[in-house]
């Protein structure tokens, strides 16, 4: 497990094509198997293949890429560096999983969501998370694509009204993972170190190798990078 998260990558250039049909079914029964709010499992799941459908979507999100970096133009460093990234391999992968969060899976009364209404999107992000690490796991590569409007990726997939969606996630067979994220690798965002505030928040942030927590970690897990 350990190994899967430190490995695990938002893929982008590397896809070389769809993944197995066995692979994607243990994958997203590993979705299935994440916890949710009062065991409500509000995910949708949409596997999108339709050519035409992907080129849409790659267009559509090829489009919000434009508008980013037009917002950069006063600081042209930054803009230099996003021009270097590749933000989606959506025609590449082959294959398109739409998430969605359904607050209508286990009816009105949801143990656990009266206090907090988001924790069903909490939910539908642990089912990202496990199917993340499962493609790992089997080799697979996924790239969650963030650049599109929420209305335009409804009405792709036919979401109907109560329906959001959380995420495109290109899966897909991969060349080779980089050892180091491509954020990182471009120059856009370093990860920075774990910090742990003891008690509260206003206490001072222990960096790692320091305080109880960072003793505990040290023997239990390689780096993430």
């Amino acid at each position: 497990m350990y190994d899967a998260i430190h490995r695990r990558r938002d893929t982008r250039a590397e896809f070389t094509g769809p993944p197995p049909a066995a692979a994607l079914a243990r994958v997203l029964e590993a979705a299935n198997r994440a916890p949710s709010v009062g065991m409500s499992q509000p995910c949708v799941f949409v596997t999108v293949r339709d050519p035409a459908r992907l080129v849409a979507f790659r267009d559509h999100v090829a489009s919000e890429r434009e508008a980013f970096a037009a917002s950069l133009a006063d600081d042209p460093e930054r803009a230099e560096t996003f021009a270097r990234i590749k933000v989606e391999g959506i025609v590449e992968a082959g294959l398109g999983l739409v998430v969605g969060h359904d607050p209508t899976t286990a009816g009105q009364h949801v143990l656990g969501r009266h206090a907090i209404a988001d924790t069903g999107l909490y939910s539908v992000c642990l089912a990202i998370q496990n199917l993340w690490l499962a493609a790992t796991a089997e080799g697979l590569g996924v790239g969650w694509v963030s650049f599109y409007r929420e209305p335009f990726l409804s009405d792709l997939v036919g979401f109907p009204s109560h329906v959001r969606p959380v995420a495109w996630l290109c899966v897909g067979g991969v060349a080779d993972v980089p050892d180091v994220p491509d954020l990182e690798r471009f120059g856009w965002r370093s990860r920075s170190p774990l910090v742990v505030h003891e008690e509260s928040y206003a206490a001072p942030a222990a960096p790692a190798g320091q305080g109880a927590c960072a003793a505990a970690a040290r023997g239990a897990a390689p780096p993430v990078g």
